[in-house]
């Protein structure tokens, strides 16, 4: 590459026709910096896609590598080549947006090729916001720093840069990733027709904004930047070699894997989305299947039934009932796994029961029926009900609603006497271990992955981050007993399909 003119020979109708590279190559030199190829190939993306007309672009590139300081000079290029755009610049916190601001106001004040814009009034220039000399009476300001919980009603844009708006405070729990995909969509009201929108950051959780999936489970259809053209940068290329060798060599790529654990690693280095701390339940151990239940009447009462070819041998169900909405308070949470006769479980189902404020009916009579309805259709011998706090009130409405649905099923009540993360752990750690434990394609549509994916085993027994509600109904199918015919008397009419338990009538050759 040849070196660059001086810059009393370059006209400012040629520096604005300098590309993206050689803009900051020139900044580069002034501050003693090279020029690595990683930087290369993110500036040759961000002025390819400008110029080719590409309006929604997100960069992911690895921590550390300098990507907000090169967005800044493409900030900076670009108010060069047209000093009438309007650019806004949201991050998560006010403060960083306003690094960014004023790092751009720095690039300006001190670039050479962007003398010219600097404004003749100094109530232009403030830290989180300037205006350049430009030709058009905007209202707006050239670039406009915001936080995300600050107030761009009102604002208009050319640009929107967002600048590591997902950080570990707008993502840790699924009330503030709602929050953030909220305050994100206010973008649209913002934008102009055309506008460009230009995400820059890492991953901080499984159900990033940035996974190329959708994630099914928090309803997702597609991904939530779909569409946008994408740049993913990680540490470690194809060939599993460093992008950048000479800041990031391997010996220092294993320093910072020890030190900061495997899980922040993969997040922030190889921009894998994933939680950035190590989850003590991980729902990759749980294979899935697709089968339903195949019933088959034997002889008499009795049923066989099967999942994936498989005989069951006994069923556990376990009802922790509550009266809140899943969004607020407890979930009303009912899990049904079956077992096998070679020591495997079967998670086939699990439900949010809810209450419908527009039925005349009671809410417990509402949840008590649904509960029915679901061990009826599954053929569950029994629920097992929590009768901590409000479930000591609902055996009665549940066997009468049981009866209702003439199902045979039976109630036991159940205290529990262990710290609720004591149980989970109990419950789940040897059978994740083990490999024991299936699940069907029905439970990922559930928040269930989701509470296993952010589940944290907290001090004295509570759950430190995250809901626990379906983990803890599961947890009760899988510490319970099975319960097998012998234990409660069926219901007349009602056929059987668990091994034992039936009354036989032995012959004798005496008299009584």
């Amino acid at each position: 590459m040849a070196e660059l003119l001086p810059i009393r020979s370059v006209p400012p109708e040629v520096a604005r026709g300098v590309s993206l590279v050689e803009f900051v190559r020139f900044w580069n030199q002034r501050q003693n910096l090279g020029l690595p190829a990683l930087h290369r190939e993110i500036l040759a993306w961000l002025e390819q896609s400008w110029l080719d007309g590409k309006r929604e672009l997100l960069l992911l590139v690895f921590r550390d590598a300098g990507k907000s300081t090169l967005v800044g000079l493409f900030a900076a290029w670009l108010l060069l080549r047209d000093p009438g755009l309007r650019i806004l610049v949201l991050a998560a916190e006010q403060a960083l947006a306003r690094k960014m601001v004023r790092n751009v106001k720095r690039i300006i004040e001190r670039h050479p090729l962007t003398i010219s814009l600097r404004p003749m009034r100094r109530d232009q220039w403030a830290a989180d916001q300037f205006t350049v000399q430009r030709a058009k009476e905007w209202r707006d300001p050239s670039m406009l720093a915001r936080g995300l919980n600050g107030n761009i009603t009102g604002c208009r844009a050319d640009i929107v840069l967002c600048d590591d708006v997902e950080v570990p405070a707008t993502c840790e729990t699924p009330a503030k990733r709602e929050e953030l995909r909220a305050r994100l969509a206010e973008i649209d009201y913002v934008l102009v027709p055309e506008g460009t929108q230009l995400y820059i950051g890492t991953p901080h959780s499984y159900y990033s904004i940035y996974a190329l999936e959708p994630r099914r489970e928090i309803n997702e259809d597609a991904p939530f930047l779909a569409g946008f053209q994408r740049l993913v940068l990680p540490v470690l290329d194809e060939q599993g070699e460093s992008r950048w060798p000479e800041r990031f060599p391997r010996e220092r790529l294993e320093v910072i894997r020890r030190r900061t654990g495997p899980a922040r690693f993969a997040a922030q280095m190889l921009l894998q989305p994933t939680s950035a701390e190590n989850g003590r339940l991980d729902p990759n151990m749980i294979a899935g299947y697709r089968d339903d239940l195949k019933v088959e009447v034997l002889s008499g009462e009795r049923l066989c039934i099967e999942i994936g070819g498989r005989r069951m041998v006994s069923a556990s169900c376990w009802w922790d009932p509550s009266f809140g909405s899943p969004r607020k308070g407890d979930g009303s949470v009912i899990a049904a796994v079956f077992a096998d006769g070679e020591g495997g479980y079967w998670l086939h189902r699990i439900e949010w029961l809810q209450q419908d404020p527009r039925d005349p009916t009671d809410a417990a009579t509402q949840l008590c029926r649904q509960a029915a309805q679901f061990a009826k259709a599954l053929y569950l011998p029994a629920i097992r009900l929590e009768t901590n706090g409000l479930g000591k009130f609902l055996p009665g409405l549940l066997r009468r609603a049981l009866a209702e649905a003439e199902c045979g099923t039976g109630v036991i009540e159940c205290t529990s006497r262990k710290a609720k993360a004591v149980r989970i752990l109990e419950a789940f750690d040897t059978v994740l271990a083990a490999g024991a434990l299936k699940a069907h394609d029905s439970v990922a549509q559930t928040p269930f992955f989701s509470e296993m994916r952010e589940w944290r085993p907290g001090r004295q027994g509570r759950s430190s981050l995250g809901r626990d509600d379906g983990l803890d109904a599961v947890a009760g199918c899988l510490l319970s007993e099975p319960v097998r015919l012998g234990m409660l008397p069926s219901r007349p009419g009602r056929p059987n399909w668990r091994l034992g338990g039936e009354t036989h009538v032995a012959a004798s050759d005496f008299e009584p």
